[in-house]
């Protein structure tokens, strides 16, 4: 959920930054330009205050010097060139030159100068120019009339390299583009601090989940801040896992009480059954098949109260030599299997795997049972133990009928029973007993057919040690 939220709040905190960024770096360009344009403006001033007092004016494509007072505007105006590089000159209505710097400089017949001259001449001051953006190369132009009487009788024009504006203009933009970047980095810190504040009660609350999920009934959500409301739903939780945890204790406690309280008369009840079995004829059917129910329901009532007492058992984690203990348990089978004229193998290398020996042991022997019960005598039941990622698996596969693909789906539920294996004898309950101790040292079960014909059973259980 991290991964989703912080880059939908990165996004929207830079979509902020640059809609603040975009028009404070135009203020800044526009800022720089008008400076710059004030400053022409003030010099076009002066030098129209100077044209003023120029009585004599020059013919021809060059200025000659009439007075006193035409040199001095032309000396202004070749220091102001000199000094700051912009073209500067005063020009009659007829766009002669009264004084100009550089000395060839002319008013061209078209363009920028030209439109501002024009203006000028309409005792109009100069537009604003066009904004000039760093990476566009251009002149400034300010033209100011100069006014005799009441009359326009010449304009001053300045033109203006770009370059140095330009470039104030784009440090201008570098501090702001440092500033957002700082501001962004400002940003995603303060997005990880509050992502993390706001999804670690929802870690604490799925990590919880999971435990219990997998069987550790006992976990809970511990108090981790974040919003209240994630507060009050891990308190919540908690409320609804001691219920649920109540209401499989009180069911637990009902099984494993039931199938004890009913042990004793079941057994005074099948003593009763031997006993009259004396005083009716030797081979009676019908005390026979009371007996065999008797028996029956005896083994049912033992297999729930292993049930319940499997669900209710924490396992007790080891690092067990898995192949060690398959290898006892093939031998403890085998006679087993000699009777009934199948082959009971085992492949069982020296592998480790944290697992309870006791319950391990009892899994493996349901499991090794079933295979045995349904292998007709001439084949094979195979045992396997390999490592697989991280878990440890044994693998038991036998040469029996095997199970539809729809039955595989139920194989281990409690009571269950394959429709052909009805009269074979069992309670339906030794493998729902082998997942349940399995779970609860992290191992699993699993069922897959076993070509050409039989069952695939794979046990496993972890090569690491989970806590909690």
């Amino acid at each position: 959920m991290r991964a989703r939220l912080l880059p939908l709040l990165i996004v929207l905190m830079a979509g902020v930054l640059l809609a603040l960024g975009f028009p404070l770096a135009a203020s800044v360009a526009a800022a720089q330009q008008q400076k710059v344009v004030v400053d022409r403006i003030d010099d076009t001033a002066r030098f129209a205050a100077l044209a003023q007092f120029v009585t004599k004016r020059s013919t021809g494509s060059r200025v000659r010097v009439t007075d006193e007072r035409q040199q001095t505007l032309q000396n202004e105006l070749t220091r102001y060139y000199e000094v700051y590089g912009i073209r500067a000159g005063v020009f009659d209505r007829n766009s002669d030159p009264m004084g100009r710097a550089p000395d060839d400089w002319q008013l061209p017949r078209e363009g920028a100068v030209r439109e501002a001259f024009d203006e000028a001449l309409f005792s109009r001051g100069s537009h604003d120019p066009q904004q000039v953006w760093p990476w566009r190369r251009g002149r400034l132009v300010v033209a100011s009339p100069v006014i005799s009487d009441g009359d326009v009788v010449a304009v001053v024009v300045t033109d203006s390299p770009t370059g140095k504006m330009r470039s104030k203009t784009l440090q201008g933009w570098l501090l702001i583009a440092a500033g957002e970047a700082a501001a962004m980095l400002l940003a995603v810190g303060a997005a990880l601090r509050l992502t993390g504040w706001v999804l670690r009660p929802v870690r604490v609350l799925d990590a919880t989940t999971h435990d219990i999920a997998t069987g550790r009934l006992k976990s809970r959500v511990a108090s981790a801040g974040g919003p209240p409301e994630l507060q009050r739903l891990a308190r919540s939780f908690n409320e609804m896992a001691d219920n649920v945890e109540d209401v499989l204790e009180q069911q637990r406690a009902f099984v494993a009480d039931a199938s004890h309280q009913l042990r004793n008369p079941l057994a005074a009840l099948l003593l009763r059954i031997e006993l009259l079995a004396f005083e009716l004829p030797e081979g009676n059917e019908e005390i026979a098949s009371v007996r065999t129910e008797g028996k029956r329901l005896a083994s049912v009532l033992d297999d729930l109260l292993d049930l319940a007492l499997a669900e209710h058992t924490e396992a007790d984690l080891r690092l067990t030599d898995i192949g060690e203990l398959v290898t006892e348990r093939v031998g403890a089978w085998r006679p087993v299997a000699d009777e009934k004229g199948v082959r009971l193998t085992g492949v069982c290398p020296a592998v480790t795997g944290w697992a309870d020996p006791v319950t391990l042991s009892s899994a493996l022997d349901a499991v090794i049972d079933n295979a045995l019960k349904f292998t007709p005598s001439g084949e094979e039941v195979r045992v396997c133990v390999a490592r697989n990622g991280e878990s440890t698996e044994i693998v038991v596969a036998d040469r029996g009928p095997g199970l539809r693909e729809d039955e595989l789906a139920r194989i281990g539920d409690r009571f269950w029973r394959s429709a052909g294996h009805q009269n074979v004898k069992g309670s339906g309950l030794g493998l729902s007993i082998s997942r349940a101790l399995l779970a609860a040292g992290g191992g699993s079960i699993t069922y897959a057919p076993h070509e050409p014909h039989g069952l695939c059973v794979t046990v496993a259980v972890p090569r690491t040690h989970r806590e909690g």
